[in-house]
């Protein structure tokens, strides 16, 4: 990379950024359609796997991708929010586009956003949103690279969401909870019928288990578009998993057979979950309802990633950096926590945008904290210091609570705190956790971007 090149992508992502933010988008799909249109129609040129869902969607599709890439395919994957750098989101064979690589691939698309975004000013309406920008940028690069198979993750909800305009030979749904109500709403059913979107005409869709109220939606959806449906708990299973050093052992069983003793290189039930999701979709797409090759299987789950999800970034005391925001990420979140690190005490350095579940967040993390240091993340979205407090002073009480306008003010606080009361140097520990931002903001700081 080259300085010249770092400056240009700068450049392009400050344009792209000065559009409408990725959260605020509008029920439709014309523009990302008809630039697609344009393009010729690039999201057409390989297979998808198409994944949505509230929480686990990124590790999921990562999974799906390592899976299908291990086949000696080569591979798209489409992700969001970026940790690090932009280029994170579009990756070709599991590696981010070069600098110079994203730079071209706008290039390569901006005539016909220029076109699109005039055509729908004249109309009255807006130019093409940020996420809807490096939706179309990921399609043309992978028709460029080109790829046999892309890895397409929402952005947010799924009927309207960007990604939408693509046509997967599989869907996979993970967990459906309540986030981006103000987006989304507040009823269950209305979030599933939004993620359910996802769900074409005679397609595969593997669907995580569910509460009762979302999977009748997705049920539904299923059956008016004749779409085969694969279910946890029904139709796939994590038979078994033992917790072991550095990640866990679980035996997956899918509608073709069962894989034992695979070793995950990530921490919690939840992860293994998403590992049944993914193992799935990739035996649907490549083996055709056959069981995958066993070691192909083991060597792509040893080797996957999932950074900022119970990510160990430092050690004495070890700081933990996890991405959960909403309160069914917390959940699980606390339970991996709890059952692969033995913690004697435990303090948080949370911040968390202001359009969450705020108290619910909070509530969930108390049980497993002695201390909480709030802040704020470099987010716009980030709720102020001040008025976080407030609500964990509710939640733990005002001893437990401690404040820092800064992050790097807000760590040290809290390994001093963990460690002062701490038996000893491994019992001591740091959770830093509310918000992807947050999460981002903690790694480069701890020097993991």
């Amino acid at each position: 990379m080259t300085d010249a090149d770092h400056d240009a992508l700068a450049e392009v992502y400050s344009g792209i950024l000065d559009r409408a933010p990725e959260h605020d988008f509008a029920p439709t799909l014309d523009r990302v359609e008809a630039v697609c249109d344009l393009l010729g129609h690039p999201e057409r040129a390989y297979r998808v796997v198409h994944v949505a869902g509230t929480n686990g969607k990124t590790s999921t599709s990562r999974m799906v991708e390592r899976l299908v890439r291990e086949h000696g395919l080569r591979t798209g994957l489409f992700t969001s929010p970026h940790l690090t750098s932009v280029t994170e989101r579009i990756r070709v064979d599991g590696e981010p586009l070069s600098d110079a690589a994203f730079v071209a691939a706008w290039q390569d698309v901006a005539p016909y956003v220029h076109i699109v975004d005039q055509q729908s000013l004249a109309a009255g309406g807006p130019r093409m949103s940020f996420f809807e920008v490096l939706a179309v940028m990921a399609f043309a690069a992978f028709a460029d690279a080109p790829v046999d198979v892309a890895v397409i993750e929402v952005g947010m909800g799924g009927t309207w969401d960007a990604t939408n305009v693509v046509q997967p030979e599989v869907a996979v749904v993970t967990p459906i909870a309540r986030d981006h109500e103000r987006w989304l709403g507040h009823d269950l059913v209305d979030i599933a019928g939004e993620k359910a979107g996802v769900i074409k005409e005679r397609i595969t869709a593997v669907l995580a288990e569910q509460r009762e109220e979302a999977e009748g939606v997705l049920l539904a959806a299923a059956a008016e578009r004749g779409a085969r449906v694969l279910r946890e708990g029904v139709d796939l299973e994590v038979a078994a998993r033992h917790v072991g050093v550095g990640g866990q052992l679980v035996d997956l069983r899918t509608p073709a057979g069962l894989y034992t003793e695979v070793f995950l290189p990530l921490h919690g039930a939840h992860q293994a979950h998403n590992a049944l999701l993914a193992l799935t979709a990739a035996e649907v797409l490549i083996g055709g309802d056959r069981p995958l090759s066993g070691p192909i299987v083991e060597a792509a789950f040893r080797d996957v990633a999932s950074p900022g999800r119970l990510e160990v970034v430092r050690s004495s005391p070890t700081i933990v950096v996890d991405a959960a925001h909403n309160p069914h990420g917390v959940e699980a979140t606390v339970a991996a926590l709890q059952e692969a690190f033995a913690f004697e005490r435990l303090v948080g350095v949370v911040a968390i945008l202001a359009d969450k579940d705020v108290e619910q967040i909070l509530a969930g993390l108390e049980p497993v904290l002695a201390e909480v240091v709030v802040t704020r993340s470099s987010s716009e979205r980030a709720l102020d210091v001040a008025d976080l407090a407030e609500v964990a002073m509710d939640v733990f009480g005002e001893d437990r609570v401690h404040t820092a306008e800064r992050l790097d003010e807000a760590v040290a606080l809290a390994v001093d705190l963990a460690e002062s009361g701490a038996a000893s140097m491994t019992g001591a520990g740091v959770l830093i956790t509310g918000s992807i931002t947050l999460v981002a903001d903690a790694r480069v700081l701890l020097g993991r971007a």
